[in-house]
């Protein structure tokens, strides 16, 4: 079994309150969800109304399908207009770890 998961640090664009944020936040990890079937979530910065930490995780029992599906994630993130990607964290633990 292998467990991969992505921290995406990031700086929204035109938003101004926490209430604006999550608007921008909540579509982003409700589409990670319903496209790859990853567990996604804003694990940080809940209190800056400018940055975001979102995580997300996947376990399978293929590291090629993980590191497939890990990818993809990061360039839907990657490509969202209203937020800059600052930075990805990716962690794989397979059986021996």
């Amino acid at each position: 079994m292998y467990v991969g998961t992505l921290s995406f640090d990031l700086l929204l664009g035109d938003v101004h309150s926490l209430k604006e944020k999550r608007s921008v936040v909540r579509p982003i990890v409700a589409e990670l969800q319903r496209k790859f079937s990853v567990s996604a979530a804003e694990v940080g910065d809940q209190d800056l109304h400018r940055r975001a930490r979102i995580g997300v995780a996947l376990a399978s029992g293929d590291a090629g399908f993980l590191s497939d599906v890990l990818d993809r994630c990061e360039r839907l993130v990657a490509a969202r207009p209203e937020v800059e990607l600052l930075s990805v964290r990716r962690r794989l633990h397979g059986d021996e770890d």
